[in-house]
């Protein structure tokens, strides 16, 4: 009776893996990147090259973003502490806009929970969908772990001013708007 409950919970387990597995491949979407320039880390890493489906349709380019100051926030649906620092970067957008700054969070997830989840708590500032390769992004950004949420300042002329392992404090970056250019 024992082996057999073993058998059943070993099963299922392996089943749940084969499903996650299955649903990653299915969801990852490649990036506009050859593996070595990841590989070689952010200095050589073109950040301005990516484009982005939008959970509502259409797409957008982080060409189009460069010039201004921009937060670039990773986040999931399924990440507690990036659903918590939502608000907070909806607020900095809504103040900061007139002075140039931009936010654009980059969902680590699937649309159907994106689409979901911004029909219950919309944001002013644009989302785009990088799926699981989103991960791989902000490692090839700075973050070896892969961990969320992730967010990185870019000054004016595009260069990395700060990287936010965690979840951000709105004095964090207001702070910010006074040191990046």
């Amino acid at each position: 009776m024992i082996q057999r409950r073993s058998l059943v919970a070993g099963l299922a387990v392996a089943s749940a893996a084969a499903g996650a597995g299955w649903a990653w491949w299915r969801e990852s979407r490649p990036l506009a990147v050859a593996p070595g320039e990841i590989a070689a880390g952010p200095e050589k890493f073109d950040i301005w090259s990516q484009r982005f489906e939008r959970p509502t349709g259409g797409e957008i380019a982080l060409a189009s973003l460069k010039g201004q100051p921009l937060v670039l926030n990773f986040w999931a649906t399924w990440c507690p502490p990036c659903i918590e620092e939502m608000p907070l970067l909806d607020r900095f957008h809504r103040q900061f806009q007139a002075r140039g700054w931009q936010v654009l969070g980059l969902a680590v997830d699937s649309p159907t929970p994106v689409r979901e989840f911004l029909a219950k708590r919309p944001v002013s500032f644009p989302i785009g969908l990088a799926g699981m390769q989103g991960v791989e992004l902000t490692r090839a950004l700075g973050n070896p772990q892969g961990s969320l949420p992730f967010s990185v300042i870019f000054g004016r002329s595009g260069e990395v001013a700060a990287r936010k392992l965690g979840t951000l404090a709105f004095d964090e970056l207001t702070a910010w708007t006074q040191s990046v250019s």
